[in-house]
């Protein structure tokens, strides 16, 4: 990435970066993994830095994306097969099955983790 990026913004990104497709974390998850950070500090990441980033991967935390990305969230989590449940028929209406979906990334290992061993 780059020095330019804030502090901890690198890791949020790398976090991201790692989620598998099919999967998601909610901002909160992605905040937690990096150790400090809540979800507006991580959405702001995504907002300012993280256009080459999966975005999509990263909800709120009822399964949702904010409802000006729906329908493009909704048209890549198809391709990629992640599991959904839809609340009626808008694009808006389709969340995430966080359940089903959510990934588990407590076996990777972050890269500035690594630099700590």
């Amino acid at each position: 990435m780059t020095s330019s990026l804030p502090e901890r913004a690198e890791e949020i990104l790398e976090v991201v970066h790692a989620i598998p497709p099919g999967r998601v974390l909610t901002f909160g998850d992605v905040g937690a993994r990096v150790g400090d950070r809540g979800p507006r500090f991580v959405g702001n990441v995504l907002r300012r830095f993280g256009s080459g980033a999966p975005w999509w991967r990263v909800l709120r935390a009822d399964g949702s994306t904010p409802p000006h990305l729906a329908a493009e969230a909704l048209r890549r989590w198809r391709a990629e097969g992640t599991p959904l449940r839809r609340l009626a028929h808008a694009a808006a209406d389709v969340r995430v099955d966080l359940a089903a979906a959510r990934w588990d990334a407590g076996a990777w290992t972050a890269p500035w983790e690594e630099e700590e061993r």
